[in-house]
């Protein structure tokens, strides 16, 4: 007696995912190469406004000081003596960045002269003020 032995041998369909993964690694690259990353000082400061207030579109280095006195550099809080240091490490990380400092409509003018005189200090010779276009003004 023989037995008959049968299996069911049905056609399975396999997808290659390689190709797919790669092309996705590869979009990844792309979009990462490409995107502008914005940089931020740390928090949110209420800008004064100027009728010849103008955009810049470059690396910067952002230095920010709030109503009360604090300054941020790069997302953190940092000290009057220590800020000529901070400015000197990003300007050699970016030597063509300009100096922008975001002072707080109510922040004290005494400060924001130290911070400007402490970027000059550091080598940086373009330091600008951040200030919002007054609305209904002409360009």
């Amino acid at each position: 007696m023989r037995r008959q032995h049968t299996e069911d041998q049905g056609t399975s369909i396999g997808f290659n995912l390689t190709p797919l993964i790669d092309m996705m690694f590869i979009l990844l690259l792309f979009f990462l190469v490409t995107a502008s990353f914005v940089k931020e000082s740390g928090i949110d400061v209420s800008r004064p406004t100027a009728q010849t207030a103008t955009r810049k579109e470059r690396g910067n280095i952002i230095i920010a000081i709030s109503r009360d006195g604090e300054i941020w550099i790069d997302k953190q809080q940092v000290d009057i003596r220590s800020v000529r240091t901070h400015i000197e490490r990003l300007h050699a990380e970016n030597p063509e960045g300009t100096v922008i400092i975001l002072a707080d409509k109510d922040s004290r003018t005494g400060l924001m002269v130290k911070v400007i005189d402490q970027a000059r200090l550091a080598g940086v010779s373009n330091v600008a003020i951040a200030a919002s276009r007054e609305e209904g003004e002409p360009r």
